[in-house]
């Protein structure tokens, strides 16, 4: 891990979610070093007051001392709970190659490969989807087809609206790793003169693992420059780079903040690259591992479980 520290949340002794800190291999409770901030339990609450927040846990973290080894702590997710999840759909150019491959085979026309004006956005469900890492992810008994899909999640650190490109990187706090799970054979509801079914296929229990910490944007040097790779059961299956963002993360919190107040803790997942399973007709089963690393996230695992609820 690069110098500096991570924000996380994890269990305390007795079951309950706390924020804590990670510096090298070992955890500390945030809330006894920031007594001062309000809610200093949760990363939502040290959001919310990050310009103080963050230059004092990058102090504390130079001289840290004791801590917990990361191995003996159960994560949850970061962020518990944003109030919004927005997802950024169809953004990586390589990804529109291949679902343009898969529109040419069944309609017999490419469709345009030309960059949309603004950026094309659906949302999640937070509590009911959100897990963290080493959390068993739950299939939903209504689909035969969940795909995966490796983003880069941005963590919004300042409220804010109608913000523009150059001011956009000021409202980032940092970043996460998002896996949007979706159920393909929901794309689509029958029927309906309105085509996608945006809740049938992206809204479902465990359908969106984060994790496994928050990186504070002091420490990635250059987001539009990171790999992001994701292995199904230890085969490589997205490899790719947010260099390849068709709507980079500047024009997305333009376009989002534009129609929206954006708030502390809000999480924008960028998009996913090449490399899903339904241009080839894969999908996960129960038993499945799904591994998803960028540079300087850390990596997510997180192990499909049949959902028998």
């Amino acid at each position: 891990m690069s110098s500096g520290y991570r924000l996380l949340s994890y269990r305390d002794a007795g079951g309950e979610p706390q924020a804590g800190m990670l510096v090298g291999d070992l955890v500390y409770p945030v809330s006894p070093l920031l007594g001062d901030i309000s809610n200093a339990s949760s990363v939502i609450g040290l959001l919310k007051a990050w310009d103080r927040v963050h230059p004092r846990l990058e102090a504390a973290a130079a001289k840290a001392s004791g801590g917990k080894p990361l191995s003996d702590v159960t994560l949850l997710a970061p962020v518990l709970y944003p109030g919004a999840l927005y997802c950024a759909g169809a953004n990586y150019w390589d990804h529109l190659e291949e679902m343009a491959e898969i529109a040419k085979r069944v309609t017999g026309k490419a469709p345009s490969m030309q960059k949309a004006a603004d950026p094309y956005f659906f949302m999640k469900n937070t509590a009911g989807a959100i897990i963290g890492t080493n959390t068993p992810a739950r299939l939903p008994s209504f689909s035969k087809q969940v795909d995966w899909e490796a983003e880069l999640g941005v963590v919004i650190g300042k409220q804010c609206r109608h913000v523009s490109e150059g001011q956009a990187f000021d409202v980032v706090a940092g970043y996460l790793i998002v896996n949007d799970l979706s159920a393909r054979d929901l794309m689509k509801r029958e029927g309906s003169p309105f085509g996608m079914d945006w809740v049938g296929q992206k809204c479902f229990e465990d359908g969106a693992p984060m994790g496994p910490w928050f990186t504070p944007a002091a420490y990635i040097a250059d987001p539009n420059t990171l790999a992001v790779k994701l292995w199904v059961n230890g085969v490589l299956k997205q490899n790719s780079n947010t260099s390849r963002l068709v709507h980079g993360i500047a024009e997305q919190i333009v376009y989002l903040s534009k129609h929206f107040t954006l708030f502390p803790g809000d999480i924008i997942a960028t998009g996913t690259p090449a490399g899903v399973g339904m241009p080839r007709g894969e999908f996960l089963k129960a038993g499945d591992e799904v591994k998803i690393e960028i540079d300087g996230c850390g990596t997510l695992v997180n192990r499909m479980v049949a959902d028998d609820a």
